[in-house]
């Protein structure tokens, strides 16, 4: 397992970052839910504008995680997520949905991916993993958002399967990175979440009270060493949300009264 996920601050605003990613010159970002504005938990960086938030307070969010990472807010693109594995291709024309308003987001969608510069993907995630793929060769980008059902469908594998057939991306020439999100030592599921990854059996551990703790980190690394990725260039942030709430959106945690973090991905200009 590679892990080179570290935290930083911008003007008082906190992220995550993969190293090797921003060496290769990919622009990544996991949002920290310190200092922003919120009505459903004040006094945090909310940044999803689908769970009933305070628009206005969302967006300013948005501009001011921009402004840290240095991306244009009214360029973000996002999608509206469905626990799917729809990929869709991020044309001219799509830069920008859903930066200002929800409505105008890219529908029933769970992972975009591009080859164009300066355009800052973000999907919103709270315990679901993220899952970031860029290509130095082709400066191809795509990001996934990986909860049980997503990852049941090997959205993670569809997403390297649709760079390769888009932009000509070479799986084992990928960047790969697991953000933060809930880990195995607090994901809980039962037989029924079980029973939908029969070639995963080695990524559960039974517990007394017949249930099990799920890692969806190995999970998804299998996959896209399935998928062609090569091992070492696989990066893990290893941060559990549950365990984590005072820096990163936890369903779990919050019983489903919380934010998002938002993650972005982008190919710098």
């Amino acid at each position: 397992m590679q892990k080179d996920f570290k935290l930083t601050s911008q003007n008082n605003t906190w992220y995550g970052y993969f190293t090797s990613f921003e060496q290769a010159g990919f622009t990544t970002a996991c949002s920290a839910r310190l200092h922003g504005e919120s009505d459903i938990v004040p006094g945090t960086l909310n940044l999803a504008l689908h769970v009933g938030d305070n628009p206005e307070k969302v967006l300013r969010n948005r501009l001011k995680f921009a402004e840290a990472i240095g991306v244009k807010a009214e360029r973000f693109t996002t999608c509206a997520q469905v626990h799917g594995s729809k990929v869709q291709v991020v044309s001219e024309r799509l830069i920008g949905s859903g930066a200002l308003s929800f409505a105008e987001t890219v529908p029933e969608t769970d992972a975009l991916i591009t080859n164009l510069t300066d355009v800052p993907l973000l999907l919103f995630y709270a315990d679901c993993v993220p899952v970031l793929l860029a290509d130095p060769e082709t400066g191809a980008i795509g990001l996934a958002h990986a909860g049980w059902r997503g990852t049941a469908a090997q959205i993670a594998k569809k997403t390297v399967s649709a760079m390769t057939e888009a932009f000509g991306a070479r799986p084992e020439n990928l960047l790969a990175a697991i953000g933060p999100s809930i880990g195995e030592c607090c994901y809980e599921v039962d037989d029924v979440v079980k029973n939908e990854m029969p070639d995963y059996k080695n990524c559960f551990v039974a517990k007394c009270d017949g249930k099990y703790w799920l890692n969806l980190w190995k999970v998804n690394r299998q996959q896209l060493v399935e998928a062609g990725v090569t091992p070492s260039r696989i990066f893990i942030a290893g941060v559990c949300t549950n365990h984590n709430p005072e820096l990163f959106c936890s369903y779990r945690y919050e019983n489903g009264r919380t934010g998002r973090m938002g993650v972005c991905l982008c190919r710098k200009g």
